[in-house]
């Protein structure tokens, strides 16, 4: 193969030109607020000699991101539900701004070997189903086109005309892995299609359902190394996407290291002079004990507490207000720097062990609170353009806490929020008429983007079962009364097989006449 023959001048020009063009993008009203830890010169040197813009997911974004900030202005909100099945999806243009792509949901339909949302899954599979769902938006996009340019343009104003490219938002769970694998993921979402994406803070693998175990997050240096990267990936391809800073640190039980001194404030030691967890419920084990009592009786023996409160528990009053004064002059100060000042402020000993109640797997136990979100929405924020606390077990006063927290510091902060499907609002204090205005709430708050993420296993279970048991029970008879009769009497007509304008048999028929040299316009 031939070497390259371009002067050296003309190499550093076209550098330089790149350089330009990555600041004037960085520089614009849409990526104004992003704050990188690297130069528009590495970006530039780390991208391909030709023009491989993403275009389709850049429109998207751009979409996307003029929908939220009408939505902030104005004080309302985005509500949308998670699904994978183009057919919904085509359905939604009706009513939704965009479409939720699921990690959990492609657990259970996209993938070999479906099981529960341990994001064991391999790592392309949501960008995979991002791109089936944004094909079959380009699709309808292009039959309700051509099928209204079939008409005059006064003929037109009678038929429906619906937004079907709304953009998509998936799930880049934690990342798969290591830098390259989050690269590679990143970059797959881009070249599906997808407008924002969102990465969370869960360690990998850890996920555990049944065993009364919270979740495990990671350091807040790896959670902001993780956003690093889709950011880096993303500008490399010059792409517009956008980027969902999701916090899966409210309720967490376990944090996977204790190497960043941001995170020491909340890890959970023992102060009583007992043997390790692990110890103890390998004795249990072998004794043939109950392993959820055994773990439950040494928490309670144990004295579990944040570094703070066992100086809390053994100073006095006003050597207390020493320690903390002191504590309070380092922005976030190690345990090292902890012990030090206590060993200052106050006479008692103070026993603090935060390797005895580590866990099988290696955890820490820690005690997040609404500080510590807010403290790693504020590190984050810079990365990212959108900021979503997974506070799905909602206690009011700390969602207001969180959102008002995070506006303190950036007063123009996007949000967004995520719903269960067996909270008990009741039981959690919301009357019904807190519940009947939730999400408007919300929105007065700057949480522009709302979702409910499995109601296509909820929701559409539900209602394949009732329409089953009915088919099962009446036949043709319950389908004409049900669903047939009531969809061909809809004016316009619900979309389905029979209904050509929405099948494509309009734009299948162009395809033939056109390259029969037939005209498939009318003219205005």
């Amino acid at each position: 193969m031939p070497q390259l023959n371009i002067s050296l001048d003309e190499e550093q020009a076209k550098f330089e030109a790149d350089v330009a063009a990555i600041e004037k993008q960085w520089s614009s009203p849409r990526q104004a607020h992003l704050k990188r830890p690297y130069s528009a010169h590495t970006i530039a040197a780390l991208r391909n000699s030709i023009d491989v813009a993403p275009t389709a997911s850049s429109q998207q974004a751009i979409k996307l991101w003029n929908q939220l900030q009408e939505h902030n202005k104005n004080g309302t909100t985005e509500l949308t539900f998670g699904t994978t099945e183009p057919t919904i999806v085509s359905q939604m243009a009706k009513h939704q701004q965009s479409v939720y792509v699921s990690g959990a949901l492609c657990g259970f339909s996209e993938v070999d070997a479906p099981g529960m949302d341990a994001c064991d899954y391999p790592w392309d599979t949501v960008p995979k189903t991002v791109a089936k769902i944004f094909k079959s938006q380009l699709w309808h996009d292009q039959r309700q086109r051509q099928f209204r340019l079939r008409h005059t343009k006064a003929q037109r104003a009678t038929l429906e005309n619906w937004d079907y490219m709304a953009p998509l938002v998936a799930d880049g769970d934690m990342g798969f892995g290591n830098v390259t694998s989050t690269m590679k993921m990143a970059k797959a979402f881009v070249d599906a299609g997808v407008a924002m994406i969102h990465l969370d803070d869960l360690a990998i693998g850890m996920k555990k359902f049944t065993v009364g175990q919270g979740r495990t997050v990671v350091p807040t240096s790896e959670y902001l190394d993780r956003l690093r990267t889709v950011r880096m990936q993303f500008d490399v391809m010059g792409a517009e996407t956008l980027l969902l800073c999701r916090c899966d640190t409210d309720h967490s039980e376990f944090i996977s290291s204790v190497v960043d001194p941001r995170d020491h404030e909340y890890v959970v030691g023992a102060t009583k002079r007992v043997e390790s967890l692990q110890d103890h419920l390998a004795q249990a084990q072998a004794q043939g004990k109950d392993l959820k009592a055994a773990r439950a009786a040494w928490k309670a023996n144990a004295g579990l507490k944040t570094f703070d409160e066992a100086v809390q528990a053994v100073a006095s009053e006003d050597e207390f207000k020493a320690y903390l004064s002191e504590v309070r002059r380092e922005a976030f100060a190690s345990l090292t720097a902890r012990r030090e000042i206590a060993s200052k402020t106050v006479q008692a000993d103070v026993f603090f062990d935060w390797e005895r109640p580590r866990s099988a797997m290696g955890q820490y136990m820690w005690k997040p609170s609404v500080k510590t979100i807010i403290e790693r929405a504020v590190a984050a924020a810079p990365l990212g353009d959108v900021t979503w606390a997974r506070m799905d077990a909602p206690v009011w006063k700390d969602i207001v806490e969180f959102h008002e927290g995070v506006r303190k510091v950036y007063p123009d902060r996007l949000f967004a929020f995520g719903y269960t499907g067996d909270y008990d609002y009741g039981k959690a204090g919301f009357s019904p008429a807190q519940v009947k205005t939730l999400h408007l709430d919300l929105a007065k708050m700057g949480v522009v983007w709302q979702v409910q993420p499995i109601w296509a296993l909820q929701g559409l279970n539900m209602v394949a079962e009732d329409f089953g048991k009915m088919w099962a029970e009446e036949g043709i008879a319950g389908y004409v009364r049900d669903v047939q009769g009531p969809a061909l009497s809809r004016k316009p007509m619900t979309d389905g097989f029979e209904k050509l304008s929405w099948c494509g048999g309009y734009l299948a028929d162009a395809f033939f006449e056109t390259i029969a040299g037939e005209e498939i316009t009318e003219k205005a």
